[in-house]
């Protein structure tokens, strides 16, 4: 019997945010024969950013959709870090729309009390796209974790997994696909570099019995 293809859409605030958080099951469910599709909410501009860098961006994207195996990245060009200054009703209405377009059965998501507002305004608005009215296709809805972002955030909604994927076997592709977002490592002990997003996917891993893992925290699962 043939296997049906699964879609799977993950939604990214910023770029290297799906790497961080999802990169191995990404490579695992590529490797499985699934779609995974990337949807990156916001974009850098100048001054606040070289144009060296924002021309580079696409690019690393680009470079991470080969080594992950990602069918499709949609870009929604959104400001980066100033996500508060546009009106939620576009931005629902964007991330509507490319949930329309894939019609995705699971959906990842940054999670909602990572310290950066952006990430908090993405949940929110993906979590009103993706009501069961509004987009009955989706039956799972996870949130990651992203290091610098979500072990600082909010005390009252801590990051507590409750479903953990191995990633034993796809590691070394989400290294080296975090390499090449090159401007976003940092030197250890900062929670950005290589030693500790090592040391993060050993812990998750131990905690289910894994070598090595990634963990999420369920949101909303439905089957009939």
């Amino acid at each position: 019997m043939k296997k049906t293809k699964r879609k799977i859409l993950v939604i990214a605030p910023h770029p290297d945010d799906e790497v961080l958080g999802c990169g191995g099951i990404i490579a695992r469910y590529s490797r499985q024969g699934d779609e995974v599709f990337l949807c990156v909410v916001t974009k850098a501009y100048a001054p606040d950013w070289s144009e060296e860098f924002i021309k580079n961006r696409p690019k690393e994207v680009g470079a991470v959709r080969k080594i992950l195996g990602i069918k499709k990245v949609y870009f929604l060009d959104f400001p980066t870090v100033k996500l508060d200054t546009v009106p939620q009703k576009e931005l629902i209405a964007a991330i509507s729309g490319v949930i329309k377009d894939i019609g995705p059965e699971t959906l990842y998501l940054p999670h909602i009390g990572d310290i950066n507002k952006d990430h908090r305004l993405v949940f929110e608005a993906a979590l009103v796209a993706s009501r069961p009215l509004s987009a009955p296709v989706i039956k799972k809805i996870l949130s990651y974790e992203t290091l610098s972002e979500t072990e600082y955030g909010m005390s009252l909604k801590i990051f507590s997994p409750n479903v953990y994927e191995d990633v034993s076997g796809t590691f070394g592709s989400k290294i080296e696909a975090i390499k090449v977002y090159g401007s976003e490592l940092k030197e250890f002990p900062h929670p950005r570099s290589l030693e500790v997003i090592g040391a993060l996917a050993k812990k998750r891993g131990s905690e289910a019995g894994f070598k090595l893992a990634e963990a999420f925290m369920l949101i909303r699962e439905m089957s009939s």
